[in-house]
């Protein structure tokens, strides 16, 4: 089984669904703390409206998102091995939803969602990374050739 992650980075949302669609992807696991966005169409409610009528499942799994002092660290000029670590601790805190996500990503095709088209700067890598290291999945990220 595979675990995919995707950002909407310098997407439309008819561009990101079309990509969806390409990959065969069936559920999206928002993991934003705070799932909302400037970018039209990818907010909470519209995103998961529309994902819904595409006929893909929308989860959204806020225990996964970033919390926001680590959030603001890194805004204030922290570097990424703080955040890194920092995220990493608040993860081990969150084995529960490690596992649901696991259990999601062996019944559908999923695909963890955040903003950062780059999955190396986006703690959703993170989380991927987790699911892989404590259940097996294998980690792919769909990036903008695909």
């Amino acid at each position: 089984m595979t675990l995919f992650t995707i950002g909407y980075e310098g997407l439309d949302i008819d561009t990101f669904l079309a990509r969806l669609a390409a990959c065969g992807i069936d559920t999206v696991v928002d993991v934003r703390d705070l799932p909302v966005s400037r970018k039209s169409g990818f907010s909470k409610k519209a995103l998961s409206a529309r994902l819904e009528a595409e006929g893909l499942h929308y989860v959204h799994m806020a225990g996964l998102g970033c919390p926001k002092p680590i959030r603001e660290h890194v805004k204030a000029g922290g570097d990424q091995a703080c955040y890194e670590a920092a995220f990493n601790a608040h993860l081990a805190t969150r084995e529960d939803d490690i596992a649901a996500l696991a259990g999601l990503a062996r019944t559908s095709r999923a695909a963890l969602l955040c903003f950062e088209a780059d999955p190396r700067r986006c703690h959703r890598t993170m989380v991927a990374e987790a699911v892989r290291e404590r259940f097996g999945l294998a980690v792919e990220a769909l990036g903008a050739a695909r």
